[in-house]
């Protein structure tokens, strides 16, 4: 294992979540309970188990419930402790030492790659990872230290590509995502994935949520990324298109084109915590694996 040197990461949480109302109404989707701890809470988690230590927040003047939880309530701390639940104090306050949660608005709803390039001020320099908070990856198989996230930070280091998380859907799912279009047809065999452990390897392309006859493969695009800071490059020079949003697709093109970009599969399980009927199921498998560990 390479040790990371990719330390900062984006988590855009701006969007209104309708797919979740009229749950997410007043409370930011993001905190929407997974068990006994909300959403959010997981990605942020699986980022600093990767090696992350500056999260970015992306979000607007609606969102700041999500800043707060990452904050310490010092006067929720102080009673606690006056009444001797320490234990419960400290679980609180879990974010580990030296790792930080910023958070800056993106000002206007212009789309994921809009969202992307708010976070510049804060990034710098740096090369870093873009987190989607609705996708949520299960922590209760595998290693988190070392599996998907870990492992692309890893393949960006070799060789300074790029690295985008898919993985295979079924047939009838293929219309809902981003379908990879590999550079090599014999990666083929790739599409595999899951439990046999992750792979990294050239994408030609990407096709927005194509008919299963037109798809190029069946690896869809989960919500992981780890860019080349070139990116936002890319971004300050991208058109508005579809629905007057700036897309982190278009900008992906352009680097693919100029740098070159892989894809890495999937190890695991992952959820769509911001669709009603994944989140359901994702609330239930979360509760059963948190209440076999309290037994």
């Amino acid at each position: 294992m390479i040790g990371p040197n990719i330390t900062h990461a984006v988590i855009p949480v701006a969007g209104f979540g309708t797919r979740m109302l009229p749950l997410s109404k007043s409370v930011p989707k993001e905190l929407l309970p997974l068990g006994n701890r909300p959403a959010i809470h997981y990605v942020v988690e699986e980022a600093i188990a990767a090696g992350i230590k500056h999260i970015v927040l992306v979000g607007h003047a609606q969102k700041s419930a999500i800043e707060n939880y990452f904050d310490t309530n010092a006067e929720l701390d102080s009673q606690l402790r006056a009444k001797g639940k320490d234990t419960l104090a400290d679980s609180l306050n879990w974010l580990p030492e030296g790792v930080t949660v910023s958070m800056i608005r993106q000002g206007k709803p212009l789309g994921l790659g809009h969202a992307v390039l708010a976070a510049r001020p804060i990034i710098g320099d740096n090369d870093f990872a873009v987190l989607l908070p609705d996708v949520v990856l299960d922590p209760f198989t595998g290693d988190m230290t070392t599996d998907n996230l870990a492992f692309m930070i890893d393949a960006f280091n070799q060789d300074k590509h790029s690295q985008i998380l898919v993985d295979k859907v079924a047939d009838e799912d293929v219309h809902k995502y981003g379908i990879a279009k590999l550079s090599d047809s014999s990666e083929i065999n790739n599409e595999a994935g899951g439990n046999d452990g992750n792979a990294s390897f050239k994408v030609a392309g990407f096709v927005e949520k194509p008919n299963l006859a037109d798809a190029p493969s069946r690896l869809a695009v989960v919500g992981r990324y780890v860019f080349s800071n070139q990116i936002f490059d890319y971004l300050s020079k991208t058109k508005a298109s579809v629905g007057g949003e700036i897309q982190l697709t278009d900008a992906i093109d352009a680097l693919i084109s100029e740098y070159g970009v892989n894809v890495t599969t999937m190890r695991g399980k992952s959820y769509d915590a911001g669709d009603m009927r994944s989140y359901m199921q994702a609330f239930i498998y979360f509760a059963q694996q948190q209440l076999v560990d309290d037994e």
